[in-house]
């Protein structure tokens, strides 16, 4: 046995009737669709649903995968306590997934037990009107790389093989949440831009194209259920799929769209891992014939450090630009388009800018504790920034920063968040301070000073 179905499905809670109260009509085609896959599922009668949701715990590195016996949950936080959920989890495939990924050295697996969230009710409370004789499995996302949501989804699919499971997968998400003025989020042109592009996307699974939407793009849309989608997609890794678009609305400025996938012949064009791993050496690798001096001694250290162990000494061979002068240094490494490591001095520490920079490229790929230390395996994969800082200068109001120009210091008594200019994904001065203080543990009550910086980037 195996997944013998996949859907895409959203999971607003204004669906349920009782939390709707009237306004779930506006969603019919939603509806509609939701009814059609409940009662298809019915007729399948899969012995596990899997359901991965954005909603269940997140982490920025690890895939949790929810563990035990039984879990339960209900809709109180929307006003519906009446309408509960007590689910027996599949322990024998959530054991075998837990220990392929450990055998695969893969982040994933069972981690603590929490109730379930409303992007897996949704789903079973369609689900359950017509079919409950299964056992749920339920998947949290991850903020890793999209290659490895997908790859989460190749371990998911060898689990459910080894252990001859009839298994359906359902990837919860909602799409942008920026398609109308008047929706939660507002509007930005990113958002239709998304849910055209998903939605072509999946109506062919194409899944491919999942992986190579920018992050910056995803954030912009403020979509909640791309890596779902691409979780499931890699559950169909090696064979054709046969997709079918069932509905697509966008009534409430958020996007709800509906797919169905089914499982064909085996296409070993459509093994994606190794494809993209290639693609991505070649770019790396187009982009290191440009890079200059203060990247390469940046590059050159993480990868005798990964290797050796060893610290770079300083040779006469090194830019003299580097040598004869001094300045606090950011060195900020990239993997597949995510970050995965900064670290960076504000003021020079060291003798040198070469001595800054190989201090600062061991510490951002090592000792940043937002991520685990970077792997000599990894090398291939990285692009590599530095951030070469002006002296800071304190500045009596936030209008006289620029988030493309100028870098912001945050500081309150001891504590100082810092952020740099020109970063993907923020557009605005208040977004900046705000994720500044957020990185110094600064409270919006706090009495602040502001301090800009320009910066001088090679990548």
């Amino acid at each position: 046995m195996s997944i013998i179905k996949s859907y895409m499905v959203p999971h607003p809670p204004l669906i349920i009737p009782d939390i709707g109260k009237g306004n779930e009509r506006d969603i019919q085609k939603t509806i509609d669709s939701y009814e059609q896959i409940a009662k298809e599922i019915a007729k399948l009668k899969p012995e596990t649903i899997i359901i991965s949701s954005p909603h269940t715990t997140l982490y920025s590195d690890y895939f949790h995968i929810t563990p035990g016996k039984v879990v339960t949950g209900d809709l109180s936080q929307f006003g519906a306590s009446n309408i509960k959920f007590e689910e027996l989890l599949d322990e024998e495939l959530i054991n075998e997934i837990d220990s392929i990924c450990k055998k695969n050295k893969f982040p994933a697996g069972k981690t603590e037990s929490i109730p379930l969230d409303h992007g897996t009710m949704i789903p079973l409370y369609f689900i359950k009107k017509y079919y409950n004789d299964f056992k749920l499995v339920v998947i949290g996302l991850s903020g890793l790389p999209l290659i490895d949501n997908y790859k989460m989804g190749t371990l998911i699919k060898e689990a459910v093989n080894k252990r001859n499971k009839k298994v359906v997968f359902i990837a919860s998400g909602d799409l942008s949440h920026k398609l109308q003025n008047y929706g939660p989020y507002g509007f930005a042109k990113e958002g239709p831009e998304y849910d055209k592009k998903i939605m072509e996307v999946c109506s062919n699974a194409n899944f491919k194209e999942l992986l190579y939407f920018e992050e910056s793009f995803l954030d912009k849309a403020a979509e909640c259920g791309h890596r779902s989608f691409t979780i499931m997609a890699g559950t169909f890794d090696g064979l054709n799929v046969e997709a079918e678009k069932l509905s697509h609305e966008d009534i409430t400025g958020v996007g709800y769209g509906v797919c169905t996938f089914t499982p064909k012949e085996k296409n070993n064009d459509r093994k994606l891992i190794e494809k993209y791993l290639n693609n991505q050496k070649e770019i790396i690798n187009s982009k290191r014939r440009n890079e200059d001096s203060y990247i390469k001694l940046a590059r050159q250290t993480i990868e005798e450090y990964m290797r050796t162990g060893n610290t770079p000494k300083l040779s006469d061979n090194i830019d003299k630009e580097l040598l004869n002068n001094k300045s606090g240094v950011f060195v900020s490494i990239h993997k597949f388009g995510s970050l995965r490591g900064c670290i960076g001095t504000i003021l020079p520490i060291y003798n040198s800018l070469a001595e800054e920079i190989i201090q600062n490229a061991i510490s951002a790929s090592t000792k940043d504790d937002r991520f685990i230390p970077i792997t000599k395996e990894e090398l291939d994969f990285l692009e590599i920034k530095v951030d070469v800082i002006k002296e800071p200068e304190l500045i009596s109001s936030k209008d006289e920063l620029d988030v493309k120009k100028y870098g912001v210091i945050v500081s309150s008594g001891y504590k100082r968040g810092l952020l740099l200019p020109d970063l993907d994904g923020i557009d605005t001065i208040d977004q900046q301070i705000s994720i500044a203080m957020k990185k110094g543990n600064i409270t919006k009550n706090e009495i602040i000073t502001l301090e800009r910086f320009e910066v001088i980037r090679h990548q």
